[in-house]
């Protein structure tokens, strides 16, 4: 069985915001490019990158080709690399530079060994309203998330969460689908179009208890 990869919010990738802790997104992909600051670290390239820590950089990249966006210097009528926030790790000078080594292999953009999963195309909020407690929580989630990941985001709530039988309109809930083809529409844009507050409406997800905890 292919392994899911793993998806992550804006909001999650925004907390990894230090040179200590740096990761980024572009083209649909999240990056932990903590090692390479490690690697590099006091080099005036990287400023480019630690001003963009936590952020969507797809701006810098061309979409079809997935490589740094380029564009002709006015001075020479070269094609260049396009980098407005200034040079960054593994973009070559310009102009012929005896210094500047090039034997870094492939370029940190191309290397997945940076990859740490993807970025959602859409993340939603969803209540889960615990039956036994009735205690609820509100949770963002990532729309390509099956209910066994989301199960996963929520067990920080609830260590036992595994412990419950899911339930949406007093229907179990599949846990290898997702909320969608679980029939759990999304409604932020009506929600949105109708100015109203979609934490307040949101349609609750219960967790029935099965009795069996799991071990702590």
């Amino acid at each position: 069985m292919v392994a899911r990869p793993k998806y992550f919010t804006p909001n999650e990738v925004s907390v990894h915001n230090t040179t200590d802790d740096l990761w980024v997104s572009f083209l649909g992909k999240v990056y932990n490019l903590t090692p390479l600051c490690e690697k590099y670290k006091g080099d005036v390239l990287l400023k480019p990158i630690i001003l963009s820590a936590g952020k969507d950089i797809s701006h810098w990249f061309n979409s079809k080709t997935k490589d740094i966006r380029t564009h002709v210097d006015p001075q020479t009528n070269c094609i260049i690399p396009y980098c407005p926030n200034g040079r960054f790790v593994h973009i070559p000078p310009p102009y012929p530079d005896s210094d500047w080594a090039n034997d870094f292999g492939r370029p940190w953009w191309r290397d997945d060994a940076y990859l740490v999963g993807i970025l959602s195309q859409k993340t939603r909020l969803i209540k889960i309203i615990n039956t036994l407690t009735s205690q609820d929580q509100v949770i963002e989630v990532c729309s390509e998330e099956i209910m066994t990941e989301i199960q996963d985001r929520y067990m920080k709530y609830n260590a036992h969460a595994g412990s419950y039988t899911w339930k949406f309109e007093g229907k179990n809930l599949d846990m290898c689908k997702t909320l969608q083809e679980n029939g759990i529409d999304d409604e932020d844009e009506e929600f949105y179009q109708l100015s109203m507050n979609d934490d307040t409406y949101l349609q609750p997800i219960h967790l029935y208890f099965n009795d069996d905890l799991t071990e702590a």
